[in-house]
């Protein structure tokens, strides 16, 4: 007799709407059912974490507690070399508590106002994690980072975050420019899951 495949369901710590779909194209193929916590009613809890990783683990551990199930998060944000590295783990919140890309972008572009294209260095950075319950003791982890430097001003419709502002390295278009599969195949957030999902596939996920 054969023996009907269950898709497994895990909640995905985030509110984001555009990183839900960006996530779950990803992730399409892997036989999981993914449910953003804010459709079950989970409120983000403060990111007061150190790192990427710190801050990545504190959303799945809350988002898991909650729904009574496997969690998957992410933290993720722009390093600017300029700026010393900022805005760092601080990158949603950069120009404020309530700010929205635009304010973002905007504080960036002010910072970095008389700085030359080739001291404009920076990079995404982003920390995936999987955790199977609330009190995981051997959470799966994936970090990578995306290389390029912050333009003059915005270009492109696409992406979100300082995707606008993004030039990828090695070309001149940015990160709001490219289409969607071509920057889920290259981004630091891209890259990270398809690590962590092999990994997760490695220990029977």
């Amino acid at each position: 007799m054969t023996v009907p495949f269950i898709t497994r369901r895990i909640v995905l710590a985030t509110g984001n709407r555009r990183k839900l779909r960006e996530m779950r194209a990803i992730l399409a193929g892997h036989d999981l059912e993914v449910v953003a916590q804010s459709d079950l009613g989970i409120a983000p809890p403060v990111e007061d974490g150190d790192s990427f990783v710190a801050n990545a683990l504190l959303k799945a551990r809350h988002a898991s507690a909650i729904a009574d199930l496997p969690a998957l998060a992410d933290d993720s944000g722009i390093e600017v070399d300029a700026l010393g590295g900022r805005p760092g783990i601080h990158t949603a919140r950069y120009a404020g508590p309530d700010a929205d890309e635009r304010a973002n972008n905007g504080k960036l572009l002010t910072e970095l106002a008389g700085v030359p294209p080739g001291m404009r260095s920076a990079r995404y950075r982003c920390a995936m994690v999987f955790l199977r319950e609330a009190g995981d003791p051997a959470p799966i982890v994936a970090e990578t980072y995306w290389e390029g430097r912050i333009g003059l001003e915005p270009r492109g419709a696409g992406g979100f975050g300082y995707d606008p502002l993004f030039i990828v390295a090695g070309g001149s278009i940015t990160a709001a420019e490219m289409s969607s599969d071509e920057k889920n195949r290259v981004s630091h957030r891209g890259r990270a899951l398809a690590a962590l999902a092999a990994r997760m596939r490695e220990a029977g996920w």
